[in-house]
């Protein structure tokens, strides 16, 4: 993998993390509790697992929506 790759990779978790973290404060318990769903814990942590959120334009917009709804889903307990 490409340093480019591994950079925007680590841009994609940050923005995600950030996001959640910022419009979510109140539930910040929660936020965490997803974020390590998400990357893993320990040895299988994996924070370029935020890529599944992104699609070829790399649309921070559409990528913060994604997760939104997941985020969504995963309180509601749909996932």
């Amino acid at each position: 993998m490409g340093l480019g790759t591994k950079n925007r990779l680590q841009q994609t978790a940050e923005l995600c993390k950030g996001h959640l973290r910022a419009d979510h404060a109140a539930q910040s318990v929660l936020v965490e509790d997803f974020i390590r769903e998400i990357e893993g814990t320990g040895k299988a942590n994996d924070p370029t697992r935020w890529s599944q959120f992104t699609d070829l334009s790399h649309n921070a917009e559409k990528t913060i929506q994604r997760v939104e709804e997941q985020f969504n889903k995963w309180l509601n307990g749909e996932v």
